[in-house]
Parts: C-alpha cells; sequence; structure tokens
C-alpha cells in the first residue's frame, strides 16, 4: 500500500464489518467508501475549485471591454449576469464538467489495482458486487454534489459581478429576474444526466486499463473529440447518441415557446451510454483476477 496517506491506510485496514463473518451490507461498504473519498486530497481540491474556480473566471470576462460576441449569450455577457452564467455553462460542458467528474471516478476501482488493496478490500467481509456498487454511488454523489456546487458559484459569481439585468433568451425575449435565475439554474441542473453519464465512461476506463491516469485524462479527451465530431455537419446522426450532445439540451428552455425535445433525447443517451459502461465494468469487476502479483 505504497503511496497511501495514514488517514487512507487506517481506513483500509478497518474495511467493512471485519471479522463478523456475514457480508457486510450495501450500507457499511458505502459508508467506508464515502470515508476513503473524504480523506483524499484530491477530492478535496476539485470541491474547492468548483467553488471559487468560476470567481476569476466571471471576473476576467465581465473586465473585457468588448463582449465574445461569437457564442449564443456571449453578446450579452457584460451586461448580465444570468447570461454571463451561460456562457460559462458552454464551455463547463466541453471539457470542465466530464474532466472534473473523472478526477474521483477514473480513479475509485483503479486505485485499489495501484496500490494492491483488492485483496484487503476482498477479504473484509464484502462481495465484489457489493463494492461495486458501493464504488459507483460514491462517484455519483461526488459528480453530483461536484455540479451542485459548481452550478451555484457560477451563477451566484456571475450575478453578483455582471449585475442582474434581465435576461435575453434565444429567440429574443425579455425574461424577468426570478424567470431568469430559474431557468439558468434549470438549465445548469440539466448537465448533471450527461456528466454521470461520463462518470460511468471514466469508471469503465478505470476498471479496464487499472488506471488512474488513463481513467482522469481519457473522458475529458473523448469527450473533446465528440464535440469536435459533433461539429461536423456531414454525420448528424452520429450527433445525436455522442455523450457530449445532451450538454447543449438546455437551449430550448430558454426559447419561447420552450421545447425539450433534445433535453429527453440527452436523458435517453445518457442512460443508454450509463447502462452500458456500468454493465461491461460490472462484468470486468466479477471477472477480475486479484490473486496475482
Amino acid at each position: 500500500m505504497t503511496n497511501l496517506s495514514a488517514a487512507e491506510k487506517r481506513i483500509i485496514t478497518a474495511g467493512p464489518a471485519p471479522g463478523s463473518g456475514r457480508t457486510a451490507g450495501l450500507g457499511a461498504v458505502l459508508v467506508w467508501e464515502l470515508r476513503k473519498l473524504s480523506s483524499q486530497l484530491r477530492a478535496k481540491l476539485v470541491l474547492l475549485g468548483a467553488l471559487l474556480g468560476p470567481i476569476p473566471v466571471v471576473a476576467a470576462i465581465n473586465a473585457q471591454a468588448q463582449a465574445p460576441k461569437d457564442t449564443l449569450f456571449g453578446r450579452y455577457a457584460t451586461t448580465s449576469g444570468y447570461s454571463l452564467s451561460l456562457l460559462i455553462l458552454g464551455f463547463a460542458g466541453q471539457w470542465a464538467l466530464p474532466l472534473l467528474t473523472s478526477i474521483v471516478a477514473g480513479d475509485i476501482f483503479a486505485s485499489e489495482d495501484q496500490h494492491g488493496t483488492w485483496k484487503t478490500v476482498l477479504t473484509r467481509s464484502a462481495s465484489r458486487t457489493t463494492i461495486f456498487w458501493a464504488k459507483v454511488m460514491t462517484a455519483f454523489g461526488f459528480a453530483t454534489v461536484m455540479v451542485a456546487v459548481l452550478s451555484a458559484s457560477t451563477i451566484a459569481a456571475s450575478v453578483l459581478l455582471g449585475g442582474s439585468d434581465q435576461l435575453t433568451g434565444v429567440s429574443g425575449q425579455l425574461m424577468s429576474n426570478h424567470e431568469a435565475l430559474r431557468l439558468v439554474a434549470e438549465s445548469w441542473a440539466s448537465t448533471l444526466l450527461p456528466t454521470l453519464g461520463f462518470t460511468c465512461l471514466a469508471i469503465l476506463i478505470s476498471v479496464a486499463t487499472r488506471s488512474t491516469a488513463a481513467g482522469i485524462a481519457a473522458p475529458a479527451v473523448l469527450g473533446m473529440l465528440m464535440q469536435l465530431v459533433g461539429s461536423l455537419g456531414s454525420i448528424a446522426g452520429l450527433r445525436a447518441v455522442l455523450l457530449s450532445t445532451p450538454y447543449e439540451a438546455w437551449h430550448g428552455l430558454l426559447a419561447a415557446p420552450r421545447f425539450t425535445g433534445p433535453l429527453v433525447d440527452g436523458l435517453v443517451v445518457s442512460a443508454v451510454w450509463s447502462v452500458v459502461c456500468l454493465a461491461v465494468s460490472f462484468v470486468l469487476v466479477r471477472r477480475r483476477d486479484i490473486t496475482g502479483g
């Protein structure tokens, strides 16, 4: 167990329900995984970055003499904090959210291989199935908290620094402050589904490669490649099934009249990616040989 902190070593050594003679339940293993996650500096830094990172980004964009008019909400970014938060949302879906969720999800299985702790984990009265779903739930919980923190911080910083002038929707309609805040919050919330999809993709890569580096970097790189492929108009059919496409579904919420078809499609696409990635990951974990060196 090299390169582990003292706290992580104590948690792994303790394990769920040691010596009880019974298989530990999902709740006990989940608490164990959450304790391990809470002791990781990497996870704390991600949440701290999600909380504080939007502030300098918002300040830098708001300080520009001219608004970035080449984006949907960029032309109003320096006059309305709501538009500014949506401008940042567009960039967050391209690379930030897939990367941030992968920092934990891409390591949660691979770390057991790199530190040689699978034997210890699987001899602490917990089955592979229980450990698998506890790790998945932990990664999902972290992704949800990360999205919530990043969303709240971006919206708050944008409104405080950029002002609360009326939001201009994609159809040119003006929205009141109350309606704008609600729709901006809903737009950010819609990114949770594809983020969970990238969480499952990071888990699959983590399990398949047994490499933390691959589990963290590969989903972000694949996300950017999906964005590139999706921008090619000649393959519109392929774009519909890419995991990056649901990050753009929130545009329909800001139209008049609003349309939710892309959100429904994004839900289906994200669910399919999640189910397939988790199914393959589960099979790989169940067949994992931990008896070797």
